[in-house]
């Protein structure tokens, strides 16, 4: 599939936008008729989690358990499954998430899985451990699912797989615009869930996650620090919009994409209340550090042709250069999305703001020992 043809158009043909909130693709109700669903699953049933040591994947683990689910995880270090023996009744299996007997014994007796797991963007990686761990991983995953009856399998993606916006705000119909080998291969992840869903028999579910952040996330402690102590610098105007979503309504959708009816092979933006300019999303950042906002600021292609100088040098020696091309672009990409669909269709309300959710992180990050 081209990587700019639209995500809406895989595997479902007809599929058309939701017009004034009528009756959506692939046999779907009115959206006026959606909501949280009842009575879907028990509240007893066996979920399995891929990922579950990570941020996000910890998080979701911790509400499935109080929920009242029996959670069996797939973990790859020993350390890290420890950790949560004692919060998971459903078993622990070590094991990776290419393996297809760990697969098989993770998903076993579940009614659903959640697919976290994905090989995050280090430049040094080399590029198979990004098709492995996101696409042959995904199509392993979804082979046992299906070889063991699971009921409903939900898929972790990103709006990364979007790309740079051009469209404001984009939608689950944008087109695909991958701009990394990262986000290439969680489009063709997606795919392979598209065509998954299109067989039958296993309810398939895509979410695509905005910037996640909130309590726990430690990728984000750097920027934090550096704007407390007023070394964070601009690059380029910053006129592109940041769309954040705090942990605990991710969790949310994640929830409600397992248990409202009727929607395999759909895919759900999910996101926070709203997108802001890239400056206002750093300025909300910093005042929560107690700070001010950055104000410094330098060209933006001096920055990205040295960020190409840095990757050219350092990831064929497997060295993780001190700047990214992808981290450049953090200045440049708009990022802006609808979450109306997943509002309509799954009932999803967030309900933490960038303000509020800044503080909630600092406040983390503080009683950790992070910050002072």
């Amino acid at each position: 599939m081209p990587a700019d043809s639209r995500p809406g158009d895989e595997p479902f043909a007809a599929r058309r936008r939701y017009s004034a909130y009528g009756s959506g693709p692939n046999g779907t109700k009115a959206v006026g008729t959606w909501g949280r669903s009842e009575g879907i699953m028990n509240d007893t049933s066996l979920v399995a989690v891929t990922g579950a040591t990570g941020f996000l994947g910890s998080h979701l683990t911790e509400r499935l358990v109080r929920d009242g689910h029996r959670v069996r995880i797939l973990a790859r270090d020993p350390a890290k499954a420890e950790a949560l023996r004692r919060t998971v009744s459903g078993g622990i299996v070590l094991g990776d998430i290419t393996d297809p007997s760990a697969l098989a014994a993770l998903v076993e007796g579940a009614d659903t899985v959640f697919h976290l797991v994905s090989n995050f963007r280090t430049a040094s990686g080399p590029p198979s451990s990004y098709r492995a761990v996101n696409l042959q991983g995904t199509v392993t995953a979804l082979d046992a699912a299906r070889a063991a009856g699971v009921r409903r399998f939900v898929h972790c993606s990103t709006i990364g797989v979007h790309g740079h916006v051009r469209a404001t705000p984009g939608d689950e119909w944008s087109p695909y615009a991958p701009g990394d080998l990262y986000q290439e291969t969680k489009m063709q992840a997606e795919q392979a869930c598209f065509a998954e869903a299109r067989r039958g028999g296993m309810e398939i579910v895509i979410v695509r996650p905005c910037s996640i952040y909130g309590p726990g996330d430690l990728r984000m402690l750097k920027m934090f620090k550096m704007l407390r102590n007023g070394r964070f610098f601009l690059l380029g105007p910053c006129r592109e919009n940041f769309h954040a979503v705090y942990i605990d309504d991710l969790v949310e959708g994640f929830l409600l994409a397992m248990r409202t009816p009727d929607i395999s092979g759909e895919a759900f933006i999910i996101g926070g209340p709203e997108y802001l300019p890239l400056r206002e999303y750093l300025a909300t950042a910093a005042r929560a550090v107690g700070a001010r906002p950055p104000a410094l600021r330098f060209p933006y292609a001096p920055f990205y042709a040295a960020a190409a100088v840095c990757e050219a040098i350092c990831v064929p020696l497997g060295l993780e250069p001190p700047l990214h091309r992808r981290r450049v672009r953090f200045f440049r990409n708009n990022r802006a999305f609808s979450i109306e669909k997943a509002r309509a269709v799954l009932g999803y309300a967030p309900a933490v703001d960038l303000e509020e959710g800044m503080k909630r992180t600092v406040l983390w990050y503080r009683e950790n020992g992070y910050l002072p």
